[in-house]
């Protein structure tokens, strides 16, 4: 009898160890759409905004309010999360699932009560929760992407999962690449009347895009597109030296240039910046490499044809030059002289009456301050935390809360009508959403994520080094740019993939 016990067990153990292939299979595969899909989601929605404010300030005032990026992007990521989480729960629960023990488990808890804190107590909850109608950025996003970062950290992945999950940004890119392109040479894919039906598809009768709406890409803004380009940068030139077959090495290259292509044309600073600081990874994975007289080939390659990129480009568009080579070098060589007025015919400093004359006061010059405005920006929201440091003010809400119309808003965001909407940098504005505690938990996370992909780019050889560069990437270009659905649940599932130690013998590169 005790052996037939025996084999009941084990056959329960097998069974429960294929159930938990199979359901890890599924996530997987719903990690990928997050990966790979999301991000390209584009589509106008109509959203009824309550705001807290009374005001005449069209960005403040509340009514119907339309958006094409990232409504539908932050409803997908919901859903997938949903289904995610059942799965998973149900691997735990039914099929003798683990969650690996790790000291990451505290940080997320910790970071995910200090968002449902700062949301409870927040002075605008329901804005806090949801984000701005815009940006899909509050509570339940940010849950969202800690519950992607906890489930990817915890299953198993098929071998050849690296090549999945790099190759299915590659659509991504190449769709990106043709709306960016016409955008830039001015033929912008909003004026074709098939793309705007499409992207129209699902607003209700009689509501259309505005007036002179463009497409830059599928992402929100130039900013968005620098930064989340600068990351696929880098990890396609990666994966292009570690790869071993001929073919994938040039396959991998090539997006790599596409990609460093379209950073230029987003016209940000951002993407470029994270480029240059992450080729010290990249001559360090090239030193390691087995073949390395072709893998510093391939980077100088790589530097010569984006410089020839910028120079093409800054023909065409003098800007692409402001926002690459212009941080460190003043002067654009693309860029005509202006002609100068003569100052003494247009004086508008003084006014003269009669004989008497009346001194105009001193007016801040416009102009655009430190790292484009966002030095100003940072400086008014560390205030704003002092005055509220445990609990913070509920993420997405700063468009609320900043002291809009400044005295010195002319002279750092050329003019004092800007209303400043968002951060600017990922850690600033959990800091301002969360306060202290989830500032601290949420640094805590990322100090292990950095900790983990630094040892593995560090070692230079195995498969892992090309998402390890990923999130150093995107970490660093976080310092300027804000989060958004469509970004960062792709990059907190990537994240939560190289957190931990996986088994490195279960990915196969080639």
């Amino acid at each position: 009898m005790s052996k037939f016990y025996e084999k009941v067990a084990y056959r329960d153990v097998e069974e429960d160890i294929k159930s938990q292939k199979s359901v890890d299979k599924w996530i997987f595969g719903l990690l990928l759409i997050v990966i790979g899909f999301v991000p390209l989601i584009v589509m106008a929605s109509i959203v009824e905004v309550q705001s807290p404010l009374i005001t005449n300030v069209s960005a403040l005032t509340g009514g119907t309010k339309g958006d094409l990026f990232t409504h539908y992007k932050g409803l997908a990521v919901l859903v997938i999360t949903l289904l995610a989480s059942i799965m998973f729960m149900a691997k735990i629960l039914f099929m003798n699932g683990e969650i690996r023990k790790t000291k990451l488990n505290y940080a997320i808890g910790a970071f995910a009560a200090a968002i449902v804190l700062s949301t409870i107590f927040s002075p605008n909850i329901s804005i806090a929760l949801h984000g701005q109608y815009n940006r899909t950025d509050g509570a339940i996003s940010w849950l969202c992407y800690l519950a992607l970062f906890f489930i990817a950290m915890n299953i198993d992945y098929p071998k050849k999962a690296i090549q999945y999950i790099v190759y299915a940004t590659i659509p991504f890119v190449l769709i990106n690449f043709v709306i960016i392109t016409l955008n830039f040479y001015g033929k912008d894919l909003l004026q074709k009347g098939w793309a705007k039906k499409f992207f129209t598809a699902f607003l209700p009768e009689g509501a259309s895009l505005g007036e002179g709406s463009v497409l830059l890409g599928t992402l929100n803004h130039g900013n968005y597109m620098s930064g989340m380009f600068a990351v696929i940068v880098i990890m396609f030139l990666a994966k292009s030296i570690l790869d071993k077959k001929i073919f994938n090495k040039i396959i991998s290259f090539v997006i790599a240039i596409i990609a460093v292509f379209v950073v230029f044309m987003s016209l940000s600073t951002s993407g470029f910046l994270t480029i240059v600081a992450m080729m010290i990874f990249i001559l360090w994975i090239a030193l390691k490499n087995e073949k390395r007289v072709i893998a510093f080939i391939q980077i100088v390659a790589f530097c010569a044809i984006s410089v020839a990129g910028i120079h093409i480009l800054a023909g065409e568009n003098s800007k692409v030059w402001d926002e690459t080579f212009g941080f460190f070098v003043s002067s654009n060589p693309y860029k005509e002289e202006a002609a100068v007025l003569n100052k003494n015919l247009f004086d508008l400093d003084k006014a003269y009456a009669s004989d008497n004359t009346f001194e105009l006061p001193e007016i801040a010059p416009s102009g655009v301050g430190a790292g484009s405005g966002r030095v100003y920006i940072w400086t008014y929201i560390m205030d704003l935390v002092k005055e509220r440091p445990i609990l913070g003010y509920g993420l997405d809400t700063l468009i609320y809360n900043f002291p809009h119309y400044n005295k010195d808003a002319r002279a750092n965001l050329e003019t004092e009508a800007v209303i400043v909407d968002k951060p600017h940098n990922m850690y600033i504005g959990v800091l301002y959403g969360t306060g202290i505690i989830g500032f601290i938990a949420f640094l805590v996370l990322l100090a292990f994520t950095m900790f983990n992909s630094l040892k593995i780019i560090l070692s230079g050889k195995n498969s892992l080094v090309v998402l390890a560069v990923a999130v150093i990437a995107f970490l660093f270009q976080a310092i300027f740019n804000d989060t958004l659905p469509g970004v960062t649940a792709t990059m907190m599932v990537i994240l939560g993939m190289s957190s931990i130690q996986i088994d490195i013998n279960k990915f196969n590169l080639t």
